[in-house]
């Protein structure tokens, strides 16, 4: 179906400038690269820059596996203990990287008065399912048990992710909770993706995943996660979240995903199934919204809006 007239007016122009790609195994290795060099259409006032310390750091990894790479961004000068956010980036889980979200979160830790640490995890296919995840967990351990040396409060730690990255920030909280060792604050998912299932649908939506993210590379992305063909039986639910049989005791969820999003079944379900579970949901529907389009729609209403409503609702939890 052609669901170009059913995309808000406002960001039709984005279509034109992000065309739509259909990954192949060949197009990694050059994917990867030009992710190298890109940069978001955002440029942080001078204040931010100032303000904003940037620290690489490189910390052990998964046991056996090399170390990890976690991108700090802290408020300098910061009278206290501040909330921190654990953030994890998207692409599918073959692609992207935290250095690309400079933009985003230098003035995201200066608005919200946070602590950011961005997490570099190995990609699949080379890397599939566990290692994503257990370096997710292993730089989330680090984060707690460095707290003190980097200013964060312990008891306002949350996850955060985009895409794949709010795959596995799902994926994480569920993680922490049946490990024991780390109790987060939230989960803040941005049209997360969660489920291998909805490749194989009976019934696919009819009028999601046309542009950006397509049903084609949802395939390819599970398969290079899960190492296999998705929609088989005994996937884990630290690979996929959407499996997890159990969803009481997670912390509180923020869901947010647009009409258009080939994710947006599978992300209202799962936001459905942890309201049922007790947990705290807050859920966002943007009509005529696409994949990505909060970080590629500029000035258009709907982003704006979009951002507006993540940013608050982080705020709320981070400074409650």
């Amino acid at each position: 179906m052609d669901t170009r007239k059913l995309v808000d007016p406002a960001l039709l122009p984005v279509l034109d400038v992000f065309p739509t790609i259909a990954l192949t195994s060949e197009l990694l290795a050059p994917m990867r690269e030009a992710e190298r060099f890109a940069q978001l259409p955002i440029v942080a006032p001078s204040e931010v820059t100032d303000a904003i310390a940037q620290t690489i750091r490189s910390v052990p990894g998964p046991a056996g596996a090399p170390d990890i790479t976690l991108i700090i961004y802290q408020p300098r000068n910061a009278p206290g203990a501040l909330p921190c956010i654990y953030h994890i980036h998207g692409g599918g889980y073959v692609g992207g990287a935290a250095g690309q979200l400079e933009p985003l979160h230098r003035p995201a830790s200066y608005d919200l008065n946070c602590v950011i640490v961005s997490v570099d995890y190995r990609l699949a296919p080379e890397n599939p399912y566990p290692a994503g995840i257990e370096d997710c967990y292993a730089g989330l351990g680090w984060t707690f048990a460095n707290a003190e040396a980097l200013g964060v409060d312990r008891t306002r730690i949350g996850v955060m992710g985009e895409s794949a990255g709010g795959g596995l920030a799902a994926a994480l909280a569920l993680l922490a909770r049946d490990r024991g060792e780390y109790q987060l604050a939230f989960q803040h998912l941005i049209y997360p993706m969660l489920d291998d299932r909805t490749c194989v649908a009976a019934a696919p939506n009819p009028v999601a995943g046309e542009f950006i993210w397509t049903a084609h590379n949802n395939r390819f992305g599970w398969t290079a996660r899960l190492g296999h063909e998705p929609g088989q039986p005994g996937v884990s639910p630290y690979a996929a979240p959407a499996r997890a049989t159990d969803l009481s005791r997670l912390p509180p969820a923020f869901i947010a995903c647009p009409t258009l999003d080939l994710f947006i079944d599978e992300d209202v379900a799962y936001a459905n199934r942890l309201l049922r579970a007790g947990v705290p949901v807050e859920l966002h529907v943007y009509p005529g919204g696409f994949h990505g389009f909060d970080i590629f729609g500029g000035d258009a209403p709907i982003s704006a809006r979009a951002r507006r409503d993540s940013h608050e609702a982080l705020k709320r939890v981070l400074h409650p």
